[in-house]
C-alpha cells in the first residue's frame, strides 16, 4: 500500500454514499452556492487553465483528491516536482483550515491518498517501459522527428520483422532490424518499397539522439500493464498514479508522445461502458500545449478522435495549460467541466487568449466574465461544470477548496517510503531482456562466419592440380625428380647392387675351390 495505514477517508461514510457524493471544487464568490463536479459526468473531460502562479497545480491536486476518494483511479503528470505531495498528509495549518470552514469542507483534515511513483528514468518511481512493437511505428516516428520518406522506411522495418517472426522490444532491436535492411536494401526495396542507405542512415541517427535522451530505458520488458494505473486501494479509495516528468518534460517529444500513447492504450484496450456512475479512471495531462506543438494533422485528428470516443470507455481526460488555445477548438469543444484561473492581460496573445476564455463560457448575469478572469487572485477561478443532462452550468466565481495533502514536493525520505510500500515494485523495478530480434539476427550473423571460417573437403584431383599438393608429393616420392631420385629407383638400384654382391661372392668360392680340390 502506498498510502500509511492511518490515512483512510473518514469512517463514518460509506463506500456508496462516497461514491455518489459531487466533488466539492469550491464555494462560488458571487451566488455563494457550492460548485461541484458530478461524477457520472466526469468522463466527459475537462480543461484546467491559467496563468503561471495562479494556483492550476492546486486545482489538480484537489481534483485528484476528489476522484481518488471517490474509488476512481488517477494518472497524473508531476512536472514541477509538488504534485509528489499527494502522497503525504498536509501540514493543516489555520489558513487552511478556515479556508475549509469558509468554503463548507465540514471534515476537512489532513489525509494523504494512496499513491504510485512512477518515472520514465526509473529514478524517483518505479520504471515506466513499454515495447517498440507496442509503440508502433506512428508514435515512434514522431518521437524520433521523422520526415515522411523516413517514416515509411520505419513502417517496412516493423513489417519486416512481422513478416520474419523477429520480435522488436528494445532499442538494440530496432537497431539490428535497420541494419540487416541496410544489408539486404536491393531485395527489401523490390518486396517492400525503396529503401535508401541515407534514410537508413538517418533513422539511426535519431535512434542515437532518443538513446542519449533516454529512450533506452524507456524501450523494454516488463512493459506496463494498464491494470496497474487503475488500481483501488483496500479502503475502497482510487490509486493516484504520479509521474516523475520535471526531467521528461524537458524532451517534450519524448513527454508528449509518452501520454499519447498512454492515452492510446487505453482507448485500445478497454471495453465499451457507456455511461457510468463514475469514471473507470482519469487521465490528467499537464502542459497539454506540448502534445500539440508541430503536431502534424493527421496526428492531430488521432487525439481528437482518441478523447471523443474514450468517453464511452469511462475514461476522463483533463487538459491543463496556460491558455485555452492551446488546445485545438475540436478538441476544446470535447472538453465539458471548465476550470480557468487568472489570465494576466500583458500583451496581444494574452488578450486574445482572455476573450477566447470569456466566450468559451455560458454567461452569468451577475458576472462580468472578461473583467474578472484578468483580476481573480490565487486560488480563485471561473468554473463551469456540466449539470443534469449534460447541460453546462452557468460560469461562477469560485474560491478553489484546499487539498487535504501536502501542497509542495516531498522528501526523498517520504518517496522512499511510499515507494517501498508499493504494491508494483517488484514487478517492474528490475528489467527483463528475452531473445528477440537483436540476439536472433546476433546468433545467425555468428553462425555465418563460423561456416565461414570453416576448412572445406578437397577432391583428388584438386589436390593434383594444386602444385605443392600432397597429392604431388607422394607422387615426388615414388617416383622421384629431376633432382632427387625417387622411392622405385633406390630400391632398384639397391636390389641391383645386392644381386651383384652374392653372384660375384659365388664364383670366388667356386674357383677358390678348385685350386685347393674342395667339393663344390
Amino acid at each position: 500500500m502506498a498510502a500509511p495505514a492511518a490515512t483512510v477517508c473518514n469512517p463514518a461514510h460509506s463506500h456508496n454514499e462516497l461514491t455518489m457524493n459531487p466533488i466539492l471544487l469550491g464555494k462560488g464568490i458571487t451566488d455563494d452556492i457550492p460548485v461541484t463536479l458530478l461524477p457520472r459526468l466526469g468522463n466527459r473531460h475537462g480543461l484546467v487553465a491559467g496563468a503561471t502562479g495562479t494556483g492550476k497545480t492546486v486545482t489538480l491536486m484537489t481534483l485528484a483528491e476528489g476522484f481518488s476518494r471517490l474509488g476512481v483511479p488517477v494518472f497524473l503528470a508531476d512536472v514541477k516536482g509538488d504534485v509528489s505531495g499527494l502522497a503525504v498528509g498536509g501540514a493543516g495549518g489555520d489558513a487552511l483550515l478556515q479556508r475549509a470552514r469558509d468554503i463548507g469542507v465540514a471534515d476537512y483534515a489532513p489525509a494523504a491518498s494512496p499513491a504510485i511513483f512512477w518515472d520514465l528514468y526509473g529514478k524517483l518511481g518505479h520504471p515506466v517501459r513499454t515495447t517498440v512493437s507496442e509503440m508502433g511505428p506512428t508514435l515512434l516516428a514522431r518521437i524520433l522527428e521523422l520526415n515522411d520518406t523516413q517514416a515509411g522506411v520505419l513502417d517496412i522495418v516493423f513489417k519486416l520483422a512481422d513478416d520474419r517472426g523477429l520480435l522488436l522490444l528494445d532499442l538494440d532491436d530496432l537497431r539490428a532490424l535497420l541494419g540487416l535492411v541496410a544489408e539486404e536494401r536491393k531485395d527489401i526495396s523490390t518486396d517492400y518499397g525503396l529503401v535508401s542507405a541515407q534514410t537508413v542512415a538517418a533513422i539511426q541517427r535519431s535512434l542515437l539522439r532518443l538513446s542519449q535522451d533516454g529512450g533506452e530505458a524507456f524501450f523494454g520488458e516488463p512493459a506496463l500493464e494498464l491494470a496497474d494505473l487503475m488500481r483501488v486501494n483496500h479502503d475502497g479509495r482510487g490509486v493516484i498514479g504520479i509521474l516523475a516528468a520535471d526531467q521528461l518534460v524537458l524532451k517534450p517529444r519524448l513527454y508528449s508522445t509518452f501520454l499519447l500513447w498512454l492515452l492510446s492504450e487505453l482507448f485500445e484496450t478497454l471495453p465499451e461502458v457507456g455511461d457510468l456512475d463514475k469514471p473507470k479512471l482519469v487521465f490528467i495531462f499537464d502542459e497539454a500545449h506540448l502534445l500539440f506543438d508541430d503536431a502534424p494533422p493527421a496526428l492531430v485528428q488521432r487525439i481528437e478522435q482518441v478523447v471523443r470516443l474514450i468517453r464511452s470507455k469511462g475514461v476522463g481526460v483533463y487538459f491543463c495549460s496556460q491558455f485555452p488555445d492551446d488546445v485545438p477548438a475540436n478538441i476544446l469543444g470535447q472538453l465539458g467541466n471548465r476550470v480557468q484561473h487568472a489570465l494576466r492581460a500583458f500583451t496581444p496573445r494574452d488578450q486574445k487568449a482572455v476573450k477566447v476564455a470569456a466566450e468559451t463560457f455560458v454567461p452569468n448575469p451577475k458576472l462580468d466574465v472578461a473583467a474578472t478572469l484578468a483580476r481573480l487572485g490565487t486560488g480563485e477561478a471561473l468554473v463551469s461544470t456540466l449539470q443534469d443532462k449534460g447541460i453546462p452550468s452557468p460560469v461562477q466565481q469560485t474560491l478553489i477548496a484546499p487539498p487535504r495533502c501536502r501542497m509542495g514536493t516531498i522528501t526523498e525520505t517520504e518517496r522512499a517510503q511510499v515507494r517501498a510500500g508499493s504494491p508494483v515494485g517488484s514487478r517492474y523495478d528490475t528489467a527483463i531482456n528475452r531473445e528477440s530480434a537483436a540476439e536472433l539476427l546476433a546468433q545467425r550473423a555468428q553462425k555465418a562466419v563460423q561456416q565461414a571460417d570453416a576448412p572445406k573437403a578437397r577432391t583428388r584431383e584438386q589436390d593434383d592440380a594444386q602444385a605443392g599438393g600432397f597429392g604431388q608429393s607422394i607422387k615426388d616420392a615414388i617416383f622421384g625428380t629431376k633432382r632427387r631420385q625417387g622411392m622405385i629407383e633406390t630400391m632398384a638400384k639397391q636390389t641391383t647392387r645386392t644381386v651383384g654382391t652374392r653372384l660375384g661372392n659365388q664364383i670366388v668360392r667356386g674357383i677358390l675351390g678348385g685350386i685347393f680340390g674342395g667339393k663344390r
